[in-house]
């Protein structure tokens, strides 16, 4: 696919892109889950939004020696066309779009779902992971990306969205329930609508029983990160949380900072 080309045109059988990427039939109409069968399995969609061909098409190429479904846009435009009529499990977006960029692409998405999102940024731009994460990312891998570490990524993610275990626990934390079977959680009476990034970390978070978890424990046990993980993505999350958490996000009553040790969760007063 050229760079200035068209989304493909799809019918109801299903087609090929230009460049042979797979597209998605509508099906049932908006929403079509992204999916087709490999070896008898049903394969798993990865959208790639990138507008350097060359990139693309080594994203791809690496994403499908996983199995994995491609779905590609060189533009957020055309991802956003995309995913009126396909729901793909992992969303990979270059900050550096022309047209819309990857940011408001990413504010757009987190806006309408919770598909988890891999930001892809130059490893020189480390204040685009910061402002990735604010805007509602999940995780992000710099340029020039290893292939082995993208793809372990992709599968942290993918990860999330298989079924849970219905014989996990409820937790609780004061006003605060996490129902892990279901992947639901309430504010009181309120549903709560959390990302499943945003999920895992508090329910590790919950589940530590008032203990201080660093950075370094969370991105290792909830983004899989070894010793080299960025702990500023950790900060931006817990950030997040407490925007959708707490009444008065300049002093926390629930999910508090332990100045020099990491966070915490507290059930309040």
């Amino acid at each position: 696919m050229s760079q200035n080309a068209s989304p493909p045109d799809v019918t109801n059988k299903g087609a090929l892109g230009p460049d042979r990427s797979f597209v998605t039939p509508r099906g049932g109409g908006a929403g079509t889950k992204a999916s087709a069968r490999f070896n008898g399995c049903m394969a798993r969609s990865i959208m790639v939004v990138e507008d350097d061909p060359a990139i693309r098409m080594v994203l791809t190429a690496h994403l499908k020696d996983e199995g994995l479904l491609v779905i590609e846009c060189p533009t957020a435009e055309q991802a956003l066309v995309a995913l009126v009529d396909m729901q793909p499990d992992v969303i990979l977006v270059d900050l550096r779009l022309p047209g819309i960029h990857g940011l408001d692409l990413v504010r757009s998405v987190r806006a309408r779902s919770e598909v988890p999102i891999i930001i892809v940024t130059a490893q020189t731009d480390s204040h685009d992971v910061v402002a990735g994460m604010e805007a509602g990312a999940d995780d992000y891998v710099t340029k020039p990306f290893v292939a082995k570490e993208l793809m372990a990524r992709v599968r942290r993610q993918l990860r999330r969205g298989e079924p849970r275990s219905p014989e996990l626990p409820t937790l609780k934390c004061g006003p605060l329930e996490l129902r892990p079977a279901t992947g639901q959680a309430t504010l009181g009476s309120q549903p709560l609508t959390l990302s499943r990034i945003e999920f895992d970390v508090l329910a590790e978070l919950m589940s530590a029983g008032g203990r201080v978890l660093s950075r370094d424990e969370l991105l290792r046990d909830v983004w899989g990160y070894g010793s080299m993980g960025d702990g500023r993505i950790v900060d931006s999350l817990i950030y997040r949380l407490r925007g959708k958490i707490e009444q008065d996000t300049a002093n926390p009553k629930l999910l508090l900072t332990v100045r020099g040790f990491g966070y915490r969760m507290d059930a309040g007063e």
